[in-house]
């Protein structure tokens, strides 16, 4: 017990990464003269390989692991038919609330321009260019899967998306007869969940060669729009979980947010510290029955599935991430490249599993949507551990409103319960 104790966490490990890759670089940056050794062999060589290895090994995920998660997630969706239209307006309201979590995330990046002032082209190795500019109508039909072999082996995520959820919804219809498929889907989602754990322990080395390199080239020029980075990404979570979020549950349901804010908070806290959506299911369904008065049998539909679709958060960081790069590389996305951004994070989110840090997997597939280098991704992955903490209580926060709403149009929040405020210190 006490060997397990002391064993030091990923985020741990990710974090004192970030901090000895900045400051190990910035020495090289200030005073480690330039010459073969310091530029060819260690920063472009040593440095270079190791972190791009780890890059790879992010991008190698991200086909299999969107691609079975959201068959099983579909599968999952086609078995709840007894809820009937409770399930179309969740799923509505979980999408609805993601797209809009998308748009203030870019908003937010627009204006604030986190990665201004960061020239990250200088060290790029990949090609970078203005992403291609396709009409609307084109567009629109590239989503559609001519040949989905070859949109698996290409990478084509939106393309890729369909044909899951597809998949996913026909092994639901078709049940017992598909029962084979449905399993073999289920046990390759596991070993990609697996295959991104392991992989995921990498990040500390990883992340320690890319901040290295990174500020041995650009020194305390990156440190500014990382900052600039941070608060954006913590600005959207704020506007979406405590704006859009309370004017959605007022709306629909004219009851207090405050009432429901001292309600969930445990929930939220709980979220906060283990980051993962998938932990706090139980507790969730169990908060909102007792002290809300949610009837169990829509929360306990709702909530898993939203911890499986519903990732607010997760797009808000994608949202802003993908300015930040864009900036970083001086690139002009333009219109079309934002809407991309707003569907492609959309849909991504609904492939993100409710595990910590899984959303770094699925950015390398919004990256690619634009054709931005997926190397600036390092550059944020120090930090990420604790943004993912507060976009997971985002996350879960949107799973419990959109919940709230659907039972209190369906007849089953009691509101005698909600309003009773005396159940606030009552341990679920």
């Amino acid at each position: 017990m006490a060997e397990k104790s002391k064993k030091m966490s990923l985020t741990t490990k990710i974090f004192i990464s970030l901090l000895v890759g900045l400051a190990v670089g910035v020495i090289f940056n200030l005073w480690v003269p330039k010459g073969y050794i310091r530029d060819t062999i260690i920063v472009d060589g040593i440095c270079y390989v190791i972190g791009n290895g780890f890059i790879r090994l992010m991008r190698m995920l991200v086909v299999p692991l969107v691609f079975f998660s959201l068959i099983c997630g579909a599968a999952a969706i086609g078995d709840t038919k007894t809820l009937g239209k409770v399930g179309g307006k969740v799923i509505l309201l979980y999408i609805c609330t993601t797209a809009v979590a998308v748009t203030v995330a870019l908003s937010l990046a627009t204006v604030i321009k986190p990665g201004v002032g960061l020239d990250m082209s200088s060290i790029a190795k990949s090609d970078v260019s203005t992403a291609s500019q396709t009409s609307m109508v084109d567009t629109i039909l590239n989503i559609i899967p001519e040949n989905p072999f070859n949109s698996l082996s290409e990478g084509t995520m939106l393309q890729v998306i369909v044909f899951a959820l597809i998949v996913g919804i026909l092994l639901a219809k078709m049940g017992e007869r598909a029962e084979l498929i449905a399993n073999f889907c289920t046990q390759c989602n596991d070993l990609m969940m697996e295959m991104t754990n392991m992989i995921m322990g990498l990040a500390p080395l990883g992340v320690f060669c890319m901040i290295m390199r990174t500020f041995a080239n650009l020194g305390f020029d990156a440190f500014v729009p990382l900052l600039k980075y941070i608060g954006n990404v913590i600005l959207g979570l704020g506007i979406q979980c405590f704006v859009v979020y309370m004017i959605i549950f007022f709306t629909f349901t004219r009851l207090s947010p405050i009432k429901f804010f001292r309600k969930f908070f445990p929930v939220m806290a709980f979220a906060f510290s283990t980051s993962t959506s998938n932990a706090t299911i139980p507790l969730n369904i169990e908060t909102l029955e007792e002290k809300m008065g949610v009837s169990r049998r829509i929360s306990s539909f709702t909530i898993p599935l939203g911890a499986t679709i519903n990732m607010d958060g997760t797009a808000i960081m994608q949202g802003v991430a993908v300015v930040f790069a864009a900036q970083a590389y001086g690139m002009n996305l333009g219109i079309q490249g934002y809407l991309t951004v707003i569907a492609t994070a959309t849909l991504a989110s609904i492939g993100t599993a409710g595990v910590p840090s899984v959303g770094l997997i699925t950015l390398t597939m919004v990256f690619s949507a634009v054709g931005l280098p997926v190397e600036a991704i390092t550059l944020i992955m120090g930090v990420d551990r604790i943004l993912d903490m507060l976009r997971t209580a985002v996350n879960i926060t949107g799973d419990a409103v959109c919940t709230c709403v659907v039972a209190f149009q369906n007849g089953d929040l009691n509101k005698k319960v909600f309003n009773d405020m005396s159940l606030v210190k009552k341990d679920v």
